[in-house]
């Protein structure tokens, strides 16, 4: 029976671990594709491999250091048991089949179940002068300083809002980085109003009051509910206007650098391509692949796990990963040997885990709402899309025209989500000003479709093998 099975795992972050883990555990060798070169996902990301710089696991993952160290353990005791494939982009995906790129070459794995651990990026808002060089998404600043052993800057400002905002401040300034504010857009009333709700998860609760006060008591100003109004420079980062949450008055800090996040949103791109079917969920503020408890989707032999079916945390990923496999098994009629499955949690004992967070997720969600006016009311010469350079008056006189009133419209007729990210930065903010233009809920805008491939893709890989002709030298400047 075994045999006959193809398991493959997109993501080798905790979820992706997890589910390796218990499909090993059931005498299975699925493949395993990661897109970065050693495994651990963005949250434990780790350093390279040849040794370029060496921070112990402390100063990379403080508290979660024995989290980040049991996952990484664990991936290093299955690599005999895996096919696993660094360094690969899984850029396409189908009936039975991912399509993925190594090192320049294209490559079909097929498969006969696929758990979709995926992971997230950064949700961005625009805010004009975000296009200057120095602006960094929380993640990529957070890439620096874990892979590269950089800071982004001399002297850092970190705004947004969502508990990263915190994490990375707390991790540069901790790292030797001069952080000069940490500010957030979230009042701090809806902060003290979701504490009931974090408190179902009292030590994660108490890791973030610890960032906020170790900060402070470091001297790094922190500010809440405040609006960012401007990112100052000629070609680089100088300074970030912004207002008080009481006060009209603008105050500018200089700056080299700033760290902008709003949140996190879920990648969905693979599990759209296979054929799942989408809703708009409420709390993620997005459309997610449709799910039960245990990860199943729409689509027969397909499960989704971790950050990529809905943003809940490490803690959740490892959880979702787990019990994503474990229905696979089920699905599949296998069952690990008891002793290989002793001591590990079992599905109910994970869906415990997963509700718990959720609860907490719930609680993160009102501190920390993303500002939509933010986007809803930029000036309309504040650039929206990055990669087509489309601002935001340009969508605004396509949808007054009547012309868009659906979000994949707006992209067909302005070209807004067509760039090398597909949407990753630009997708939120256009749907925010679509709705806000058409007077519409969120949910009622639609969302951007998945196209292939879902991160740029070297043509010269997709024509290898096929018959091309080559242009002649003495024709090239024709």
């Amino acid at each position: 029976m075994t045999d006959a099975l193809r398991p493959v795992i997109v993501g080798a972050g905790p979820a992706g671990v997890r589910a390796a883990e218990a499909l090993v555990d059931a005498g299975l060798r699925p493949v395993v594709i990661d897109e970065n070169a050693r495994w651990g996902g963005q949250i434990y990301r780790q350093p390279p491999a040849d040794g370029a710089f060496v921070r112990g696991k402390r100063a990379l993952y403080g508290f979660d250091a024995a989290k980040a160290d049991a996952v990484h353990r664990t991936m290093a005791a299955l690599l005999p048991h895996v096919d696993y494939r660094p360094n690969t982009l899984a850029w396409a995906c189908g009936a039975g089949r991912v399509d993925t790129l190594q090192d320049g070459r294209e490559t079909t794995v097929p498969y006969s179940h696929l758990i979709v651990a995926s992971g997230a990026t950064d949700r961005m808002l625009p805010v004009p002068g975000w296009t200057l060089a120095g602006v960094y998404t929380l993640g990529g600043a957070q890439v620096a300083l874990k892979a590269q052993g950089c800071a982004i800057g001399r002297r850092v400002v970190f705004a947004g809002t969502g508990p990263l905002l915190y994490l990375v401040a707390y991790q540069y300034a901790k790292a030797g980085a001069q952080v000069a504010a940490v500010l957030d857009t979230s009042p701090l009333h809806r902060q003290v109003a979701a504490a009931p709700a974090l408190l179902r998860l009292p030590s994660t609760f108490a890791k973030g009051l610890y960032y906020i006060g170790w900060l402070r008591a470091h001297g790094v100003a922190i500010e809440t509910g405040v609006t960012l109004e401007r990112i100052v420079g000629e070609r680089h980062v100088a300074a970030l206007s912004w207002r008080a949450a009481r006060g009209d008055a603008r105050r500018t800090i200089d700056c080299d650098a700033i760290g902008l996040g709003f949140g996190l949103r879920s990648e969905t791109q693979l599990a759209d391509l296979a054929g799942c079917r989408f809703r708009f969920d409420p709390l993620n503020r997005a459309w997610l692949p449709e799910r039960d408890a245990a990860g199943r989707t729409s689509v027969r032999g397909l499960y989704v796990a971790g950050d990529g079916a809905g943003i809940a945390g490490a803690d959740a990923a490892e959880a979702s990963g787990r019990r994503a496999a474990l229905a696979l098994l089920d699905d599949a009629g296998i069952v690990a040997p008891p002793h290989r499955a002793a001591g590990k949690p079992d599905a109910a004992t994970l869906q415990r885990t997963l509700t718990r967070i959720g609860a907490f997720r719930a609680g993160l969600e009102t501190a920390f709402a993303p500002p939509v006016a933010l986007a809803a009311q930029c000036p309309d010469d504040t650039i929206v899309c990055r990669c087509e350079e489309i601002d935001a008056g340009t969508l605004r006189r396509c949808i007054r025209g009547g012309e868009a009133t659906e979000l994949n419209r707006l992209k067909a007729l302005t070209r807004a989500g067509m760039g090398r990210c597909q949407g990753r930065m630009c997708g939120d903010a256009a749907a925010l000003v679509l709705a806000a233009e058409t007077g519409r809920p969120l949910a009622d805008v639609g969302r951007l479709r998945a196209q292939p491939p879902v991160k740029p893709f070297p043509i010269a890989a997709a024509l290898a093998g096929d018959d091309v002709v080559a242009i002649p030298d003495e024709a090239r400047d024709e």
